[in-house]
């Protein structure tokens, strides 16, 4: 593509009110972060613990840095993986009961290689409409194809796997959706898979660490066991505060992603020192559950101010807590308003969600504090009735 095209495109964009910005950022402690020598509460960050500035991980990461260095230098089947490495896959296996893990680089790098690798060639994928960008641009380059149902409808779903047969499916969804912060009902979801004899893979990002037993997942909150899928992806840079993401399934079918995964064959190993982090974070995120009470009352406090405000709130009882604003333009005049008064709460905007459902997308903490979320809801409510 030429230069010309380029800036043509991203001259639409700017016209569209699309076009992103981004600047740098300082995170803060106490649900605060910086930015141009200005402090703001942070309403937009994924830290939904608040071990990203934990006092111990962070002395985790510096003692790791000097034990072990800063990168692993290698992929992870070269000389990338280890120690810390393997006492964090460790780590994992016994906090969530799978049999094994992988790491990966990100998240995205996580769920590109699950499904790239565990959907056999002439197996048709069937995704949530909702599904992450990084399980959608899997799907895309799936020789089998893929079909995605209608957003948390079992019904829907029931009518592509009989659509399928006698060729085979492999059903994919989220345990909390990035956007909506809604869930699946993935006890009725997995009984339904079995009955078609469909592997169930799932993306718990933003369900580990903050739903469940000790913070295990959607899954385990659910009543679902590590059998119940056959993989399930975590990610590290939402309630566990760090970066990266992993895979973790029975020993088969990690090992066969450990022989054929290529993102994870191809890539560099995580930071063995950000890996001794991790499993702190870890250990913290089982033994610490005020974290998970503490943010659990942050939600509820939330939602009852929100109803006091009459705020279009979508229903979700996850740390994502949308916003529903629809136009674009008065998504950004909200964000904008609330950025004058200290309050950083971006605006999503196509392509990220559909057109004509712009949002506000407040995510909380167990760092926030109940006088911060007043603020925030009072602020919002006020932006919100002087643009309608």
């Amino acid at each position: 593509m030429d230069q010309t095209r380029m800036q043509l495109a991203l001259q639409e964009r700017r016209q569209l009110q699309l076009h992103r910005n981004q600047a740098p950022l300082q995170p803060l402690t106490a649900g605060l972060l910086r930015g141009g020598g200005k402090d703001y509460l942070n309403f937009s960050g994924n830290d939904y613990l608040g071990l990203s500035q934990e006092p111990v991980v962070l002395k985790a990461l510096c003692d790791g840095a000097s034990r072990y260095g800063l990168g692993s230098t290698g992929s992870p089947l070269v000389t990338g993986h280890q120690y810390p490495h393997q006492a964090l896959c460790d780590a994992l296996c016994d906090w969530l009961g799978f049999d094994d893990v992988l790491l990966f680089s990100s998240g995205f790098a996580a769920n590109q290689c699950m499904l790239q690798t565990l959907a056999a060639s002439e197996e048709r994928l069937l995704l949530d409409k909702l599904s992450h960008a990084s399980l959608i641009d899997a799907a895309k380059h799936h020789a089998g194809g893929f079909k995605r149902f209608l957003h948390n409808d079992l019904s829907s779903l029931d009518k592509l796997l009989a659509q399928t047969l006698p060729a085979k499916a492999v059903v994919v969804t989220e345990g909390v959706f990035s956007m909506d912060g809604d869930s699946p009902d993935l006890a009725a979801l997995s009984a339904l898979c079995q009955r078609h004899a469909a592997p169930l893979l799932l993306d718990d990002a933003h369900g580990l660490g903050v739903l469940g037993s000790e913070g295990r997942g959607s899954w385990q909150q659910q009543g679902l066991t590590p059998a119940s899928l056959q993989a399930c992806m975590g990610n590290f840079g939402k309630a566990l505060g760090g970066s990266g993401g992993f895979v973790a399934g029975s020993a088969t079918v990690i090992d066969y992603l450990r022989q054929y995964g290529r993102h994870y064959i191809y890539s560099t190993a995580l930071s063995p020192a950000l890996c001794v982090a991790l499993r702190e974070a870890v250990l913290l995120c089982r033994q610490q559950s005020w974290r998970r009470e503490r943010l659990a009352a942050h939600i509820q406090l939330l939602q009852q101010l929100a109803k006091a405000e009459e705020l279009p709130m979508l229903a979700s009882d996850s740390a994502i807590q949308p916003v529903l604003i629809g136009d674009t333009s008065q998504a950004l005049a909200i964000s904008d308003a609330l950025k004058q008064q200290g309050i950083w709460l971006g605006a999503i905007r196509p392509p990220t969600v559909a057109p004509g459902s712009a949002r506000l997308r407040i995510t909380l903490s167990a760092a926030h504090q109940p006088a911060q979320i007043r603020q925030l809801v009072q602020a919002l409510g006020q932006a919100y009735r002087g643009t309608h």
